[in-house]
């Protein structure tokens, strides 16, 4: 063998349903493999899909709406209008977060990632404005790409938080709609919240009652993670004092992973927080987003319990980011599971996002206590689609199947409907009795 090593055997066939080719690719790429491929990082949208098991699906598309034979509300209808009623009928203006909302929805955060930014992130805040639905504005942008003050040397003035804010402002209606600004503890460093709040471009907002912050304690997409970025190999090594830098994706390339704390939280540093931004900030709403952690029911009584004017729930569906691949499908609960275990609030302000983009999920999430649903991919999706209207038609179809599935249990407000609107299959009407919806699924 002159002292050489004999040539390996090629594997032998296997079974099915072996990611043989997840480990190929592993033995190749070692820690690369971990994440999506680098080339689609700020071009691609994530985010978990249904799984292919019962337990990686969430409660919210196994539920069924479920209308009852008698409707007394439509009764009252009925004699309101002197008329038998119609979907048409279905009111759908809603209070979200302080705000005058024309639906019950609102415009999730988006991030700093290139799909996320320019043209389409101001495509959508004109958008969110035109139709009168509340607009948040997504943490890490000024890090990344400036505020967009004038005279500012800012890396894209276009894809700058100031630009989004004053494309919402150029298209909203006096009395609906509101800006929410998102703040993670790497934008703390960047004072993002003490920038809006002393420019006289906030102002209008401020003084109309239609400014909130929003504490990011984590989201669905990464929950327990914090910011990953790809960057430049120069770009990495500029910031590497400031933010923790590795070779993962690329041991010998230019591209490097740069990572960000997610913050530190327990139930008092949450409430000291909110605090803090209460004293900080008076004029400004407070509301908290959370992950899809096991403890979410608890967190969202914390943030309410300590004055937020809305708790957010991303469920593991949600997020538009890049994130490590074992986190879309393995971490975290799906959002019909973090709903139960929150539970209705009627005197809170519940939101919910992920994986929303037609009226049956949304539906679900209100019946389960959300007060609005959160638009992320598929808010972007429309306006790529097309960025003068896309969003707008996006949330008229919602709109529609809004009206039609509210009505057919009978109620005309999306604040009525309640757990006893669904069904979830296998557990009947005995099952949901000793384990109601409202509490800890079973």
């Amino acid at each position: 063998m002159n002292g050489s090593f004999p040539a390996p055997a090629s594997a032998g066939p296997v079974a099915d349903g072996f990611p043989a080719e997840a480990v190929r690719d592993r033995a190749r790429r070692g820690t690369a493999a971990v994440f999506p491929g680098v080339d689609s990082y700020g071009s691609t949208l994530f985010g978990a899909d249904p799984g292919p098991s019962p337990a990686h699906s969430d409660a919210l598309d196994a539920f069924r709406l479920v209308p009852p034979v008698f409707m007394p509300q439509r009764l009252e209808k009925l004699i309101d209008l002197a008329r038998e009623p119609l979907h048409h009928d279905v009111d759908l203006a809603t209070s979200i977060g302080g705000f005058a909302s024309t639906a019950p929805l609102y415009l999730s955060a988006f991030g700093s990632t290139r799909i996320a930014g320019g043209d389409l992130g101001l495509a959508a805040s004109r958008q969110a404005g035109r139709l009168g639905i509340p607009m948040v504005i997504g943490e890490n942008i000024v890090p990344v790409d400036g505020y967009g003050r004038d005279g500012a040397e800012d890396a894209s003035p276009e894809r700058a938080l100031l630009a989004r804010l004053r494309g919402y402002l150029g298209e909203v209606a006096d009395g609906a709609g509101g800006v929410v600004v998102q703040q993670s503890t790497e934008d703390a460093d960047a004072e993002v919240w003490n920038l809006v709040h002393s420019d006289p471009a906030a102002g209008p907002l401020l003084d109309s009652g239609r400014l909130a912050f929003e504490l990011k304690v984590g989201q669905g997409a990464k929950p327990g993670l914090g910011g990953m970025t790809v960057l430049p190999r120069a770009q990495a090594e500029r910031v590497s004092e400031q933010y923790a830098v590795d070779t993962s994706l690329d041991a010998g390339g230019e591209r490097m992973l740069r990572c960000s704390s997610p913050g530190t939280f327990t139930e008092e540093i949450l409430r000291q927080q909110i605090r803090l931004m209460r004293n900080n900030f008076p004029r400004v709403k407070v509301w908290v987003k959370l992950p899809p952690g096991r403890d979410v029911g608890e967190a969202a009584r914390v943030a309410w319990e300590g004055g937020a004017d809305a708790v957010t729930v991303d469920g593991a569906e949600g997020g538009s980011g890049w994130a490590p691949t074992a986190f879309l499908h393995h971490v975290g609960l799906p959002l019909g599971e973090c709903l139960q275990r929150v539970g209705p609030q009627p005197q809170h302000d519940l939101l919910a996002s992920g994986r929303m983009w037609e009226g049956a999920r949304a539906v679900k999430a209100l019946a389960l206590g959300a007060r609005a649903a959160g638009l992320g991919r598929a808010a972007l999706l429309a306006v790529a689609e097309d960025p003068e209207h896309g969003l707008v038609r996006l949330v008229e179809a919602l709109a529609l199947e809004l009206r039609l599935l509210i009505s057919s249990v009978g109620k005309y407000r999306a604040c009525d409907l309640s757990p006893d609107d669904l069904w979830r299959p296998g557990h009947g009407r005995a099952a949901q009795e000793a384990a109601p919806l409202t509490g800890r699924a079973t």
